[in-house]
């Protein structure tokens, strides 16, 4: 569907495919040096040392990758007027240089807001997988979205 959606247009059990994106060895050494510089994440060789076996991605530079294809694949094309905040957010797996990953958005359900006529809020459950299908992330969250009519 790529058509502009509002709080009616999200029935429970749909899925939402949100697109991919590959993450290179450069972006991961960025965005770490500048927002997670643990050494896992800056060198290969400190990360071949750690738990993750590897240079890894933060996590938090998974969810802004997340984010991006969220609003490239779903909020750039909807009347979301935001969100109340993040109900769990889990990394799964370790992502290296080359993955890609793709994002998925299941609907989990909705209901208007009765403190805010106008307004509708969507549970969705986010899965992150990479190229071989190993899922790194998962995301529940809730998104306000403005409604096609109001009651009234």
């Amino acid at each position: 569907m790529s058509t502009y959606r509002h709080f009616e247009d999200f029935a429970p059990g749909t899925i939402i495919d949100l697109g991919s994106r590959s993450v290179s060895r450069e972006e991961i050494i960025a965005f770490a040096s500048e927002f997670d510089p643990q050494p896992f994440h800056l060198s290969e060789e400190a990360g071949k040392g750690s738990l993750l076996g590897g240079l890894a991605a933060s996590g938090w530079h998974t969810a802004a990758i997340f984010m991006r294809l969220l609003v490239d694949g779903l909020l750039g094309q909807a009347a979301g007027q935001g969100a109340p905040g993040i109900d769990k957010l889990m990394w799964r797996r370790p992502v290296y240089a080359d993955d890609t990953l793709t994002a998925k958005a299941e609907v989990l359900g909705g209901r208007p807001l009765r403190s805010k006529p106008g307004l509708g809020v969507v549970s969705f459950r986010f899965t992150v997988t990479n190229q071989r299908g190993d899922l790194v992330m998962t995301l529940d969250n809730p998104i306000l979205f403005a409604c096609r009519e109001t009651a009234a």
